[in-house]
């Protein structure tokens, strides 16, 4: 049930010997041969298990190729992780380099949380019954609110967005990033785009928002299922936390959505037992003044942005810019988000 590790894939390898020089300098202990392995899920900023004698570290590092002026940036992770380490359920942070001469761009180190993470399906190993799953989506919706409910000013965050006018700013930057990422074959969002800026509800208030908070970015206790971790912390920022439920909701795939909706679950939430879409959003909202009608702008904006993340990782792809074959077919996931988003317009998903 531990997260796999491979060699890393061709073209993503690192540097060992100046690797390792920068390790024992910056991170006081460290004895060993150097070791480096790479963790094969995630789409985004690369991810290595690095292994110096008994010591387990993971290091961060963005992809090769183009990439969004604001995407892959790891110092954002980084102020993230240490302002939130000991607060929050995040990785000890432990060393930030931004010496090009060492890896070629910049990269952070940090401690390695043991646990369960969950990818598209429970493991073969793992034997859970409908009420266990209830209860894993329950806790990792939990977790959600309680990211949300941080006072990000005390953590030392006042500075770190710019919560005014997010909701607009998403919407314009998402089309902006998606036209500039649109490669010949994939649709052009346009009537969604429309749809989003005529439908953009009044700002609600801003906290400390993940911006990629799904099942494969949380870690279990294998033994009890809390929650001991969040990992991937690159689109944090501050902002409009239902601008960030949306965005999860994109990704709860539900057993009887249609084909288009599978090929992008990452997660277990087709498992008997887990929660809806629309369970998802009561627990959410559960003693707030809101319903699930006031979700529907949220989940078709999280949709559209589903598809600007995968677009912008297939025109990697698509220029040789990645030789990852997981992306060959992201062009036919982008078109099925934009049927999807366009069902959601009419009132289908919540």
């Amino acid at each position: 049930m531990s997260d796999a590790v491979r060699p890393p894939r061709p073209g993503e390898e690192l540097n060992l010997r100046r690797l390792g020089a920068y390790l024992k300098d910056a991170i006081p202990g460290l004895q060993g041969t150097l070791e480096v392995l790479q963790f094969p899920s995630g789409h985004s900023n690369l991810t290595y298990l690095l292994r110096v004698g008994d010591t387990e570290l993971v290091l961060r590092r963005p992809p090769r190729g183009k990439k969004p002026r604001s995407g892959h940036d790891t110092h954002r992770e980084w102020v993230i992780l240490s302002a939130l380490h000991g607060v929050f359920l995040v990785p000890k942070p432990l060393a930030y380099c931004d010496d090009l001469t060492v890896l070629g761009a910049p990269f952070y180190v940090m401690e390695r949380i043991h646990g369960l993470i969950l990818r598209r399906d429970l493991p073969p190993d793992l034997s859970l019954s409908p009420a266990e799953v209830r209860g894993l989506c329950e806790r990792l919706i939990d977790t959600h609110r309680r990211l949300h409910s941080l006072d990000y000013r005390t953590l030392g965050l006042g500075d770190f967005g710019h919560p005014e006018g997010y909701v607009q700013r998403q919407v314009q930057g998402w089309a902006r990033r998606y036209r500039d990422a649109r490669t010949p074959n994939v649709p052009d969002f346009e009537e969604v785009i429309a749809w989003l800026e005529a439908h953009m509800p009044p700002e609600r208030g801003a906290a400390l928002i993940h911006n990629d908070y799904r099942f494969d970015n949380v870690v279990f206790d294998p033994a009890d299922f809390h929650v001991v971790g969040v990992l991937d912390w690159e689109m944090a920022t501050i902002g409009d936390p239902l601008m960030d439920l949306g965005a999860s909701l994109a990704y709860w795939v539900e057993a009887d959505d249609p084909p288009e909706m599978q090929a992008v679950r990452l997660g277990p939430t087709d498992a008997p037992g887990a929660l809806t879409r629309r369970e998802v959003v009561q627990r959410y909202i559960a003693d707030t003044d809101l319903t699930t009608d006031d979700l529907r702008f949220y989940f078709v904006y999280g949709l559209f942005r589903l598809a600007g993340i995968a677009q912008q990782i297939y025109y990697r792809y698509y220029h040789g810019q990645s030789r990852d074959e997981r992306f060959r077919h992201f062009d036919k996931a982008v078109a099925g988000l934009e049927r999807a988003a366009k069902r959601a317009m009419g009132g289908w998903g919540l």
